[in-house]
């Protein structure tokens, strides 16, 4: 492209900006838009691994197998509950400040974007039916039921996560928007079609759900085994499986990592020789050698660290998804966020970090609380006082909070 070409479509880009501004200030929602795409992506990938592992335990005649698949079952589905409620936030935060990049990629594919939501429902459904087919079953040496729904969860909900893929791979493509939207003269008001992909870059999310489940196994044998009736010999076993995952996913993530890098458009310029263009593929790699070097034996101490160095690869990896979307759309079309213009608005900003930390914060706490010590309870779990405390403050926030909702939402159309 050259300089008028360029000029022309960053021109289109800001008229496509909406003129009301931005609450606060850009580079919240940025920090915010990667932490939560982090925390949304490594959920994502606990889905996927998980649910692989309840499809092969399905089809195997080892007893290990079909132990570990259907207790993978269990994180697979609020993997997805999860996954689905904290994805709502890094989408949020880009079509604040990436609005007219998002709005339009949707408007383009409007009809796989409303299948999106369509698709992920059967998926889910898919994945409950199979659940409900098959969680009567105490007998692990009786061959599960409808394996076929499974299957077919699995497709969908890799399905779903091209069509999201797609999207925001054609935020990346401006110069491309028009010539996407009129067809051989003709305006394609459609929205059929998929516009943007990159196979590698695909493959590469999908692929770090190797070595995140791999650090769920870890985890799970080290949760499991302070119960009175813990099963070492399987338990071990997991673990030992979990290992092997965080090794060879990570070293497959990484290569896949290089193709995505070598196959970026010429926008991206030198992006992949850069400091975050490195910088991703090196922390997938250390998340290899941190597990040959912490995870030896049974390293009872460090293995609940498994899942959370998940998150620190994850995050930079985030970091350096961002700074190549930021790096192609500023440095090379010359859009910038950060001179969106600001219109504070101070209460939805505290409402919000605010609901973040401390209604959040306290409910998490208590659901966490109950789980783990559910999960770590031979028979039926009692709350303690303390944890019943919790509940009932939980539920009192949560109750404030709604009151002050509607108190100001009814004062402002009362204006």
């Amino acid at each position: 492209m050259d300089a008028s070409q360029v000029a022309q479509v960053t021109e289109m880009m800001y008229a496509l900006r909406n003129p009301a501004g931005v609450p606060t200030y850009p580079i919240i929602f940025i920090g915010l838009g990667v932490l939560t795409f982090a925390l949304h992506i490594l959920f994502v990938q606990l889905m996927l691994g998980t649910s692989a592992i309840t499809l092969f335990g399905a089809f195997s005649q080892n007893f290990y197998w079909r132990r570990l698949g259907a207790a993978m079952l269990e994180i697979a589905k609020v993997s997805v509950s999860v996954a689905i409620v904290i994805g709502v936030a890094p989408l949020l935060f880009v079509q604040v400040v990436y609005d007219p990049h998002w709005y339009t990629s949707n408007v383009l594919s409007a009809q796989w974007v409303i299948g999106f939501i369509v698709i992920l429902i059967l998926a889910y459904w898919a994945m409950y039916f199979y659940y409900f087919q098959n969680s009567k079953n105490a007998d692990k040496t009786v061959q599960p039921k409808s394996r076929w729904s499974m299957i077919l969860s699995l497709i969908l909900m890799l399905t779903v996560g091209f069509i999201m893929h797609s999207l925001t791979s054609a935020i990346l493509h401006p110069e491309l928007w028009k010539e996407w939207y009129m067809q051989n003269g003709v305006l394609d008001y459609s929205g059929s079609k998929l516009h943007a992909y990159n196979i590698w870059r695909f493959a590469f999310f999908i692929s770090l759900a190797i070595p995140v489940t791999g650090g769920m196994l870890v985890t799970y044998r080290r949760f499991k085994s302070v119960r009175e009736d813990a099963d070492h010999d399987y338990l071990n076993w997991a673990a030992d499986l979990g290992k092997k995952w965080i090794k060879v996913g990570s070293v497959i993530s990484a290569i896949l990592y290089v193709a995505w890098m070598m196959t970026l458009p010429e926008t991206a310029g030198d992006f992949a020789t850069s400091f975050w263009g490195i910088a991703g593929g090196i922390a997938v790699i250390f998340y290899a050698l941190w597990a040959m070097i912490r995870l030896r034996g049974e390293a009872r101490f460090c293995s609940y660290m498994a899942l959370p160095m998940a998150l620190v690869v994850g995050l930079v990896v985030a970091i350096s998804r961002e700074m190549l979307r930021y790096g192609i759309l500023n440095d090379f079309f010359h859009y910038d966020f950060m001179d969106y213009k600001v219109v504070m608005d101070w209460y939805s900003t505290g409402l919000f970090f605010l609901t973040f930390a401390i209604v959040g914060g306290v409910v998490l706490s208590y659901f966490l609380t109950v789980a783990w010590k559910t999960g770590q309870t031979v028979g039926v779990y009692t709350p303690s006082a303390t944890v019943d405390r919790l509940g009932t403050i939980a539920i009192w926030i949560v109750a404030i909070w709604m009151v002050q909702f509607f108190v100001v939402g009814f004062y402002i159309w009362a204006q």
